[in-house]
């Protein structure tokens, strides 16, 4: 394409030749300033209009406005409502969590009451009406209210569980040699040296030499000697004014003042002391009185006292 400019003045004229690319270019390039002007026009005359309320353009910027606060609106409240059913499900997991609570609250010795809301609320939230957003804050604020409460009483829960636990590994319930029945039990006999009747202080578990013998409960060695009565012989003190004695033993692999666990071979069954074979011989003393330690090992097995009180009599009497 040519374009040819004469200037009348000079009497001159310039030719100017454009390509199919540059007649396409000067044409985006036209389009692009025309779209530019009309924007600028646009929004030029369309502000104004809105600044001196014409009536036209007054009517149009209210419905956009309208329906830009229409649609944040329905997003809001679908939000609200999908909060608010979440709400609602977490306040029935705060009831089953009272529940649960209430049931492990008399595993720790806490009262069931003790662990309710002093409000007395509860349950799940159930709305004729959509939630605003004052109420909804006000429900997440005393559930975060409640939910302190209860973290509080859990941890006193635990607390009182976990010292329950310690409580009872300081209690003698391990039997000192699994699955071996006792020999003679605690109580009058005859003793099998004297033929005299005599008080048998404790329990016997007859076993081969060398056989474990593990320790009753946790607690602190205070005692390793060779006894004339009791042979080699180990006591451990558990607190509470409470010590088990292992008699007659054959090794012995704790000293005084070891700390042992419950459950930890501490020795081995032998014959030392006044024996008539080998054995172990078992004593539980509360204030150094001897007690029957069937009362301790019962709990231990989970078996009613009486049922092992029946066990038959072995027939052979040890001590």
């Amino acid at each position: 394409m040519h374009l040819i400019i004469t200037d009348a003045r000079l009497a001159r004229s310039h030719a100017i030749h454009l390509s199919g690319g540059k007649l396409v270019l000067v044409g985006l390039l036209s389009s692009f300033v025309l779209m530019l002007m009309s924007a600028a026009l646009y929004h030029w005359v369309f502000l104004k209009g809105a600044r001196e309320g014409w009536p036209v353009i007054g009517s149009l910027v209210r419905l956009v406005v309208k329906d830009e606060f229409d649609q944040r609106d329905r997003f809001m409240r679908a939000n609200l409502d999908a909060m608010a059913r979440k709400l609602g499900e977490m306040q029935a997991k705060l009831v089953r969590l009272d529940s649960l609570g209430e049931r492990v609250s008399g595993l720790a010795g806490i009262g069931a009451g003790d662990f309710k809301a002093p409000s007395g609320q509860g349950g799940v939230l159930i709305m004729g009406h959509s939630l605003s957003l004052e109420e909804l804050q006000a429900t997440l604020a005393e559930m975060d209210k409640l939910t302190d409460q209860r973290v509080d009483l859990l941890t006193v829960i635990e607390s009182r569980l976990f010292d329950q636990k310690v409580r009872s590994m300081m209690i003698p319930t391990q039997e000192p040699v699994p699955g071996h029945m006792t020999g003679s039990s605690f109580g009058w006999r005859i003793d099998p040296f004297t033929g005299r009747s005599a008080l048998h202080t404790g329990l016997d578990f007859p076993g081969a030499v060398g056989t474990p013998i593990l320790a009753a409960a946790g607690g602190v060695v205070v005692t390793q000697q060779f006894h004339p009565e009791y042979g080699n012989m180990v006591e451990i003190d558990h607190g509470n004014h409470l010590i088990t004695r292992y008699a007659h033993t054959f090794k012995v692999f704790v000293k005084q003042g070891d700390l042992v666990k419950r459950g930890q071979v501490i020795a081995q069954i032998g014959t030392t002391g006044r024996s008539t074979g080998p054995h172990l011989h078992f004593e539980v003393l509360v204030d150094s009185i001897w007690q029957d330690p069937q009362k301790f090992l019962a709990m231990g097995r989970g078996m009613p006292e009486m049922a092992r009180a029946q066990s038959p009599p072995r027939a052979m009497q040890q001590r």
